[in-house]
């Protein structure tokens, strides 16, 4: 059956991320950025201007994910994972920057497993197919720049139990490889 899930609170992910192993399953609980290609070139341009980004890169964690419009009785509307590949020339730069981890699913490309090892971070890989478990864990939701991006609007979302699984540990080490 496996180990049971790892309970992260997102505020001590620096701390804890260097005893998480690729294949730890997770549960994250606290504030998570949204961000797809889109506003990664945005957040990207406002680095290289020295202009501030919309949210704290350092310690933080991107979902890479465009929900759906959220019925009225839901906080967010269908919030599965975009493929991460999309993201991974902007990855590198934001690690070095501060960022923790990204979540998403899919591989890497070889730059951002250096970009995590180097920075300490890791990537989490959330169930392509369980937008609906997801959403679940998302307890609120707050778009705080970008929009007139639409779905691809960097939001702050408040989490809890959000599952996930350790696809690159800090020291690199790739689910997707070695299995």
């Amino acid at each position: 059956m496996g180990k049971d899930p790892i309970r992260i609170n997102i505020s001590n992910l620096a701390e804890e991320i260097t005893e998480l192993s690729s294949g730890d399953k997770i549960l994250l609980n606290g504030i998570i950025y949204t961000a797809r290609d889109a506003a990664h070139e945005k957040i990207i341009s406002a680095l290289d201007n020295n202009e501030t980004p919309p949210f704290p890169i350092k310690n933080s964690v991107i979902y890479y994910v465009g929900p759906s419009p959220a019925r009225p009785d839901q906080v967010i509307g269908s919030a599965g994972p975009t493929t991460s590949y999309r993201m991974d020339s902007f990855t590198p730069q934001l690690m070095d920057q501060g960022l923790k981890a990204t979540i998403g699913k899919g591989p890497r490309s070889p730059k951002v497993i250096e970009a995590i090892q180097r920075n300490r971070g890791a990537y989490f890989a959330a169930i392509g197919g369980a937008a609906a478990l997801i959403s679940d864990s998302i307890k609120s939701s707050e778009t705080i720049a970008y929009p007139e991006l639409g779905p691809e609007a960097v939001r702050k979302l408040e989490v809890d139990d959000f599952p996930a699984i350790v696809a690159i540990d800090s020291k690199g080490n790739d689910l997707y490889t070695s299995h």
